[in-house]
């Protein structure tokens, strides 16, 4: 009997190698595949001037590397007041999440104009780390005057979605799932995925 095809998710961030396995194991049906985390040591300096640019950079060195078909994310947080930053420098906004949260609570003092989106945009790459699939997501919420709720990662504490009324930091992962922006751009690859798949089992 054969393997299954290799998946890796090339993200260092313990929070996002979760929520993908957990929606990887749940969205792909009866597809056979072997999650696996990216190899400490696999770097990449995320030059790309946009979300797709820099996850088709990750997946395309995580393949190259791992030799494995590979997805890569690059998400951020844009918010109006400010520009649109943190954007493409979300995760390099501070060393830790409390900094990046403090940081942009700070830069928005106390404007009204709270209004925010998160950009997700997803790549997968061949072994040979060409690109095979993207797909992008977004989800339209507010900034918070201070953190609310405990689960999420990253920027979850203060991004309110009004339709809900909670915080992505209050959601179960089922309604993350359903509201956030890399819960949508998966939402419209994975369909695509699982015929990558199938086809790199049969192959």
């Amino acid at each position: 009997m054969t393997s299954p095809p290799v998946l890796i998710i090339a993200s260092s961030n313990a929070g996002k190698v979760r929520e993908f396995t957990g929606v990887l194991q749940t969205g792909l049906g009866d597809v056979s595949v072997a999650i696996r985390p990216v190899p400490a040591g696999v770097e990449v300096e995320e030059t790309g001037s946009t979300f797709l640019a820099n996850a088709c950079l990750k997946a395309a060195a995580a393949a190259q590397h791992c030799r494995a078909l590979a997805l890569a994310d690059d998400s951020g947080l844009c918010v109006s007041a400010l520009g649109n930053r943190p954007g493409l420098h979300s995760a390099r906004y501070g060393s830790t999440d409390h900094e990046r949260i403090q940081r942009l609570l700070a830069e928005l003092g106390e404007t009204q104009e709270r209004q925010a989106h998160f950009v997700a945009a997803l790549a997968v790459a061949r072994p040979d780390g060409s690109i095979a699939l993207t797909a992008e997501g977004r989800c339209d919420g507010e900034i918070l005057e201070q953190p609310v709720g405990s689960r999420g990662f990253g920027y979850d504490p203060v991004f309110w979605v009004p339709s809900l009324g909670l915080s992505f930091a209050q959601m179960s992962p089922e309604q993350k799932r359903q509201q956030s922006h890399r819960g949508r751009a998966l939402a419209a690859l994975l369909p695509r995925l699982a015929a990558l798949l199938k086809a790199a089992d049969q192959g």
